[in-house]
């Protein structure tokens, strides 16, 4: 077996992640129901002033709804008319308007639209079922809630399907409580023979929108290609890594949009790149793809003066294949969002089928890999949160960040539930987990 040697002392220091004590330790764990645990799919958590509101489906499978006022421990449950099958796609997403009513979208595969909204500010009781334009909603998929820095409450999603879609963006009016179109195209179309997968938008340090995305060809995963940027100021006008600006619709064929022009079936995968910014602000994308030789290698690429920098950061000698439609199981490759591990230094987690888990580490300077002494730090969740109680072949432990804010620095909530990993969004054959509990964990800062 060939090891990235530059990599090999930051890998060995990385297998001790899971060691030594939290950044943060459980306070109180809070039951709120019993959940499906087998197969993966995306709840909400999201606090707001003393409340706080969960979004799931319960154990059998239909969509709920849950609030309580914080320091208490009973949950007000409402049932929504929706429920999911077995697809992984179908999170479900919330937010609030500025008067205080909960939005709530899920539950969507290339399907119409399922979105909810309270008729009184905060109150789950009152939600109801409504349409937002009444147009391009009837292959719905990926809902997104997002604020422009105006504070107007944006949705985007996927009209139409893998291989063949468009991302559209609404936005609503207080006043008159209605959606509308925020742009009168979308923002990114595949011309009826592809579809963009995005990740974002995001705020930089910069106060631009920073979205990047690969094209897909075919509901099949191997032919994800031409990873891809763009920013905006305002959500409305786009423009390239060069500051020029984007007429919309993006497509695959517009002017500068393209960070590394990988071809289908060349290893890359949607939800598979991270994107962070570095100590001079300047955007970085690390990813995976195949190399000249059908090795999967990991590469990493940072915008300077307009232009992306691309240097590859491993030097596996194993190529990995996959293909597929739905949701995947691991592919044999994974990573995670780069992280600064030193002055100068950054490091990319990895999962790899053939060498295991470890950190690839590169120079901020250079993008160059190089090979760094690397104390691994103190994990971010207590051994609680990172362990599963069900004890099951293959279960693992999933998370739901709160979308909210506790309103204090030092406190912060997850949920947690116990679930096996994705099937290609079909039932399992053979016996299923228990019901899993789902929790919400207030989690408070160690002291040093």
């Amino acid at each position: 077996m060939k090891l990235c040697v530059l990599c090999l002392t930051v890998m060995l220091a990385g297998s001790q992640l899971n060691a030594g004590e939290s950044l943060w330790r459980v306070a109180d764990r809070i039951d709120i129901d019993t959940v499906p645990s087998g197969f993966p799919v995306g709840f909400s958590l999201l606090t707001r002033g003393q409340r706080q509101y969960v979004a799931y489906y319960d154990a059998t499978h239909q969509m709920t709804v849950g609030a309580r006022t914080l320091g208490r421990r009973d949950w007000q449950l409402v049932k929504l008319d929706s429920k999911v099958g077995w697809d992984s796609h179908n999170g479900i997403t919330m937010a609030f308007d500025a008067e205080g009513n909960l939005h709530l979208s899920g539950n969507m595969h290339c399907v119409p639209l399922i979105y909810f909204r309270t008729e009184k500010p905060g109150d789950i009781t009152t939600f109801k079922r409504l349409a937002m334009t009444g147009k391009n909603e009837r292959r719905c998929t990926y809902p997104h809630f997002v604020r422009d820095h105006a504070g107007r409450l944006i949705f985007h999603y996927r009209d139409g399907g893998s291989g063949n879609g468009r991302r559209l963006y609404n936005v609503y009016d207080v006043k008159s409580r209605s959606w509308s179109p925020l742009l009168d195209t979308p923002l990114f179309d595949g011309q009826g023979k592809r579809n963009a997968y995005p990740s974002g938008p995001t705020t930089g340090p910069d106060r631009l929108f920073h979205v990047f995305w690969v094209w897909r060809d075919t509901p099949d995963c191997a032919t994800n290609n031409n990873l891809s940027y763009a920013r905006s100021r305002d959500l409305i006008h786009w423009e390239t890594a060069a500051g020029e600006a984007i007429e919309l619709p993006m497509t695959l064929g517009a002017k500068g949009l393209i960070v590394d022009p990988a071809p289908s079936g060349g290893g890359m995968i949607n939800g598979g790149a991270r994107l962070v910014f570095d100590s001079r602000h300047r955007p970085m994308i690390a990813y995976h793809k195949s190399d000249a030789d059908g090795n999967m290698q990991i590469y990493v690429a940072r915008l300077g003066q307009g232009k992306w920098a691309r240097r590859v950061i491993t030097s596996w000698d194993k190529p990995v294949k996959f293909s597929g439609r739905g949701a995947m199981p691991f592919i044999g490759i994974r990573i995670s969002t780069p992280k600064r591990i030193k002055d100068g230094v950054w490091a990319v987690g990895y999962r790899h089928r053939d060498y295991g888990s470890g950190m690839a580490a590169f120079s901020e300077a250079t993008l160059e890999p190089i090979k760094v002494s690397y104390t691994p730090p103190e994990p971010e969740l207590p051994a609680e949160l990172r362990r599963p109680q069900i004890k099951f072949e293959g279960i693992g432990v999933r998370h739901a960040g709160d979308l909210g804010d506790s309103g204090d620095p030092n406190v912060r909530y997850i949920l947690k539930w116990d679930v096996l990993g994705p099937n290609y969004d079909r039932k399992r054959t053979g016996p299923l987990p228990p019901a899993a509990a789902l929790r919400v964990f207030k989690l408070v800062r160690s002291a040093k």
